[in-house]
């Protein structure tokens, strides 16, 4: 139980959490009988908002919100009572149901996405260092919904894995005592990161991406793994030793038996976690500007 001395409540963690709970929760309208006023409470309004962004497998729906399957139903029947959604069975198999929405319910999506998008907007503008806030609600919302973050394979021009690659290039720009002009160093063709050469790997978070890693497939024996990155909000979770046994495990399906990957002195936390999981450093292998440390996998 908290103390009630003031020093032992501003230190205390629960205490802490606790309170930003309850500023979220009254923030976000999440005990409102008509959340945003549109005249329902948030759970259908999420589920609505799910459909709207192409989620259509109720299952996955339900997974994606954690709800048990009888509030799903209750929350699906209101919305098709209300005209907003239509529920089917997939004709490829009968025990998988889908929803859309209805040209109603397609309105109904865009007032709330008008209405959110203008909450958010008055949020950030009471707080006088708004990049100071979106940091700190990076940091929550990535440790809130670690466990549901999903790594996709996808181009390497996807708009998530552009994002990533571009807050790539600014972070290597800050950090190295050169800068980094990417048109100088050997940045691989997008083809070279597709199957069957490679792979481009984004893991994304309730749509965010947080990291990315890129296998790039050569004509020299081996792969390169290229770009690796995670989000400042993901870093000290894992995520980064996530993306390479995944990218490992795909140049496995693609063939490859031989890795490859250099990487920077001004980087020591990769090169310290590239050792920890078993890379053997080995001589220069590119006439890549950038890298003065390289490193080789078999696998």
């Amino acid at each position: 139980m908290p103390s009630d001395r003031p020093d032992d409540l501003l230190a205390d963690p629960v205490a802490r959490t606790r309170r930003f709970h309850r500023a979220v929760t009254t923030e976000t309208g999440a005990l409102d009988a008509s959340f945003l006023g549109r005249g329902r409470p948030l759970g259908p309004a999420r589920v609505l908002n799910a459909i709207g962004h192409g989620r259509s497998d109720v299952a996955e729906i339900r997974a994606y919100l954690r709800l048990d399957s009888g509030l799903m139903s209750r929350l699906l029947r209101q919305l098709e009572d209300e005209g907003l959604v239509i529920v089917t069975r997939d004709a490829g198999d009968a025990r998988r149901r889908l929803a859309t929405l209805t040209e109603k319910g397609a309105e109904e999506f865009a007032a709330y996405e008008a209405l959110s998008d203008a909450q958010a907007e008055a949020i950030l503008s009471r707080y006088p260092r708004p990049e100071t806030l979106l940091a700190a609600m990076d940091v929550v919302a990535t440790a809130l919904g670690f466990d549901r973050t999903e790594i996709v394979e996808t181009a390497p021009t996807d708009p998530r894995a552009v994002a990533c690659l571009q807050a790539y290039y600014a972070e290597l720009g800050r950090r190295l005592k050169t800068g980094f002009d990417v048109s100088l160093s050997a940045d691989p063709e997008a083809g070279d990161m597709m199957a069957p050469r490679g792979a481009f790997l984004v893991a994304v978070s309730d749509g965010m991406p947080i990291g990315c890693v890129g296998l790039k497939g050569t004509d020299k024996g081996y792969a390169e793994v290229k770009r690796l990155w995670t989000a400042p909000s993901a870093r000290g979770m894992g995520l980064a030793k996530r993306l390479m046994e995944r990218l490992e495990a795909r140049a496995r399906a693609l063939g490859i038996g031989l890795l490859r990957l250099d990487s920077n002195s001004a980087l020591p936390e990769a090169i310290a976690m590239y050792r920890r999981l078993g890379w053997t450093e080995i001589d220069r292998f590119n006439d890549d500007p950038y890298p003065d440390h390289f490193f080789e996998r078999h696998l």
